[in-house]
């Protein structure tokens, strides 16, 4: 038979996510995406208190649940609305006391899931990065390009300040992947280089031997960019991947990382959850 797909040989994991599990999910909007599958399944999950963010600094910053009152990144005005710099647009205000008042709900909303999280999910969107004042920005919130000055991480930088973060943290267990998102604004070729940097960087950190046993990896950018490998399978913009694509990835890591029973109970839950979205007629 003719193979028509380069598949991905993903091992099953040793270890398995099940519903005694709390999970926070981090980082770009695949987090967010995976995040919706999960809690479709009836898994307890906090996806993104920060709002969507993507360069794993920023992601950092959320762990150490940076907040306005402790960092140099101050609150800005701008086009009507106060914006954190530190917070995807969601959290912007009309009045700074308002913006205040978000931003420190999702301080304590981020604490509170970190303490409980025995599972943490981390996808890494992008290695580029926009500083403004010597500090990097979670969202630029369309202020000029004036404000900032932009430039790639490297890999060195991404591990120095991750290590720290899982070894402080040993009795959870880290998954990080790299979102299959392209973000063509950089343009093509720096998308490349900015996706082989993350890699190269989740690699180094899921190899490091003394944490080998809570650090993990999926590869939900190689499941789509070279299994499915098609424009069928991504979103109109040619960029996101399709709601066809995001339950395949879905389906492959619970393959990964769930047990049988699990995957049977995941089954019924999504039954459940469908049935409840349904509307009456009359």
């Amino acid at each position: 038979m003719v193979k028509l797909q380069t598949i991905i040989d993903i091992k099953p994991s040793g270890w398995k996510i099940g519903y005694e599990d709390k999970i926070l999910l981090l980082g770009s909007c695949f987090s967010d995406e995976m995040g919706n599958e999960m809690a479709h399944r009836g898994f307890h999950v906090t996806a993104n208190p920060f709002g969507t963010l993507y360069n794993p600094l920023s992601i950092a910053n959320a762990v150490n649940q940076l907040s306005i009152v402790h960092s140099q990144l101050p609150l800005v005005e701008y086009d009507g609305l106060w914006h954190s710099m530190a917070h995807h647009g969601s959290f912007s205000r009309p009045t700074k006391e308002e913006a205040e008042a978000a931003v420190k709900a999702s301080v304590e909303l981020m604490q509170q899931a970190l303490l409980e999280a025995t599972v943490v999910i981390v996808t890494f969107g992008t290695a580029w990065v926009y500083e403004m004042n010597g500090e990097i920005v979670g969202n630029c919130h369309k202020l000029p390009e004036s404000f900032f000055t932009r430039r790639r991480l490297s890999v060195e930088e991404i591990v120095a300040v991750w290590q720290p973060i899982i070894n402080s943290h040993p009795d959870k267990h880290w998954l990080f992947t790299v979102s299959p998102i392209r973000h063509i604004r950089d343009g093509l070729h720096e998308n490349q280089l900015s996706k082989a940097t993350l890699l190269m960087a989740v690699e180094a950190l899921t190899n490091v031997k003394s944490q080998m046993s809570n650090c993990h990896y999926f590869p939900s950018y190689e499941i789509l960019l070279d299994e499915l490998r098609d424009y069928r399978f991504f979103a109109d913009d040619l960029v996101h991947p399709s709601s066809l694509a995001v339950n395949y990835i879905w389906e492959r890591f619970a393959d990964t990382f769930c047990a049988p029973q699990t995957r049977n109970e995941m089954q019924l839950q999504l039954k459940c959850w469908k049935q409840s979205q349904h509307r009456p007629l009359h």
